[in-house]
């Protein structure tokens, strides 16, 4: 791709992104959970707003899971059950821009499967 493409849609994610973060927000009881794609990896993070924190992450590079639907259900399996460990069972979810299909939908049902309210 040439860079006056990429640039594009860098831009046209971080606007998606603005809107997004303006509707919404977490609070330590109902976190917001936002999520990263790299072209490899997948990673994910509980976030309190109000106190600007992180109560919960995974990286998907470190346990070895890359950036499909299957990696991706295997690392919200993780990701729930840590959830559950710090009694957080209904959280707000950020998809950071971009698209709810594919990757970032896998990821929020298979939460929703383990018993994590969206």
């Amino acid at each position: 791709m040439t860079g006056k493409i990429l640039e594009l849609k860098k831009s046209l994610r971080s606007k998606r992104k603005a809107r997004i973060r303006a509707k919404i927000s977490g609070t330590e009881v109902c976190p917001r959970v936002s999520i990263f794609r790299s072209n490899k990896y997948l990673y994910a993070q509980a976030i309190d707003d109000t106190k600007q924190a992180t109560l919960v992450a995974i990286d998907g590079r470190k346990l070895k899971l890359g950036n499909n639907k299957e990696h991706a259900k295997q690392l919200a399996c993780a990701f729930a059950k840590e959830l559950k460990d710090k009694s957080i069972s209904k959280i707000v979810f950020d998809r950071n821009g971009y698209l709810f299909h594919g990757v970032v939908r896998m990821f929020a049902d298979s939460l929703r499967e383990n018993g994590i309210e969206l």
